[in-house]
């Protein structure tokens, strides 16, 4: 069984790595840049606010009529605005140009690539290959959004290197239109996309949304509940609150912070891989649930560590089996949808996922400066292993039809 993948998918890959590149980048960069512009912290935060809430209803608007627009013009389109959007803000300093542009670019300040774009791909990538390879396809493509958010994250030394040469706000401002051609650039890959990656849907309805049965909006509405308690979960365990806890609580230089979470990215990548190869074997259901909730036990034993080393070792033990359910997850839910309902399932658990993300970090900066240092990670643990559990128990026996046929042949061998 090979794990190469298709033309469509490596496209798709290319194009995500790129966005991921541009995204991560101007995430570590997006509020020192504003702060040069002369804006406060509370016009930065709303600027970003505002992009993130932009980034949100379009992700939910691809989920209801990206199919009816046209999957492959959708993300043509997305590429190009949110470009555009990144070389706008590198130049100006209005607030009220800023918020207009953050609304229509839909700025995303949180240097993970969630979005539009990224739910349309999930959507798609189900169609560029057989059922039997659709795990793999999902693990190879979360393996180039990483690989892009890593990049990105290095290349935050990029205005340091330019300033030798141009003034500090050049430097700053010719790195946000980088990040912008670099994001019109993706688009590219898309216009070699094939045609019948076009959802079938009837071009007569017009913009109207595509029409979901019942059973299916039950699926959707319940996973949505379930990855937006998981989101949550994962904002109270964000990299700045981690990053925070342990440069307080172990004293840890910015220097140990950034090999750590370089090192927590990498394993994150191979993670991807690893999960398409176990679930090829316990199944994609097991495969999220048993590797996820051992991550947060051991996150939770992290402030019992005498020492940084230790407490380290358990962080990074962590994130080797944390992002082995992004893949199977993205898999699973494009598995037990008809593939007219899948773009429509992506935007929804999507969004879910980016508000949940958005709550947890407000809460848990309360938590850390009111209860203790460490009550993010418990709290957030604990939401994530609830999350596991109820998963398991709604959706065990909900099998994706390759395990259906697995099973299927085992009985009558």
């Amino acid at each position: 069984m090979t794990k190469r993948l298709p033309r469509d998918a490596a496209l798709v890959c290319a194009a995500g790595s790129l966005r991921a590149t541009s995204v991560s980048l101007a995430g570590v960069l997006i509020a020192i840049h504003l702060a040069r512009r002369g804006l406060s912290t509370s016009a930065i935060g709303a600027i970003i606010g505002v992009g993130m809430t932009a980034n949100a209803v379009g992700t939910v608007l691809a989920g209801l009529y990206a199919d009816a627009w046209g999957r492959r013009r959708a993300l043509v389109l997305l590429g190009i605005l949110t470009g555009l959007g990144y070389v706008a803000v590198a130049w100006f300093d209005s607030m009220t140009a800023l918020l207009i542009i953050a609304a229509v670019a839909m700025l995303n300040g949180m240097g993970r690539d969630r979005g539009p774009a990224s739910a349309i791909e999930q959507a798609l990538l189900p169609s560029t290959t057989a059922d039997a390879q659709r795990t793999w396809t999902m693990a190879w493509y979360n393996a180039a959004l990483d690989g892009g958010h890593a990049v990105g994250a290095g290349a935050a030394i990029l205005p340091t290197v330019l300033a030798r040469t141009l003034d500090v706000a050049d430097a700053h401002a010719m790195t946000f239109v980088l990040c912008g051609l670099v994001l019109c650039a993706s688009a590219i890959p898309y216009l070699f996309l094939s045609p019948q990656l076009e959802a079938s849907t009837d071009r007569t309805r017009g913009l109207a949304p595509p029409p979901v049965d019942e059973k299916t909006r039950r699926i959707v509405y319940k996973l949505t509940a379930l990855f937006g308690l998981d989101s949550t979960g994962g904002g109270f365990l964000s990299s700045a609150l981690v990053a925070y806890w342990f440069f307080q609580r172990y004293g840890m230089s910015e220097a140990g912070l950034a090999g750590l979470f370089f090192a927590a990215r990498v394993l994150n990548i191979v993670s991807h891989l690893a999960a398409a190869w176990l679930a090829t074997r316990i199944g994609l259901v097991n495969t999220m649930v048993f590797t996820h909730m051992p991550s947060s036990v051991l996150l939770m034993l992290a402030p019992a560590a005498p020492t940084a080393g230790l407490a380290a070792g358990l962080f990074l033990a962590r994130e080797a089996l944390v992002e082995m359910d992004v893949p199977t997850r993205q898999s699973y839910v494009m598995a037990v949808v008809p593939s007219s309902a899948r773009t429509y399932a992506s935007g929804l658990t999507n969004v879910a996922r980016n508000a949940g993300w958005a709550v947890g970090p407000l809460l848990g900066g309360a938590m850390m400066q009111h209860v203790a240092l460490a009550a993010p990670l418990f709290i957030g643990g604990s939401l994530k292993i609830i999350y596991d559990v109820v998963l398991y128990r709604s959706f065990r026996h909900l099998r994706p039809p390759e395990e259906q046929h697995s099973a299927a042949a085992e009985r009558t061998g």
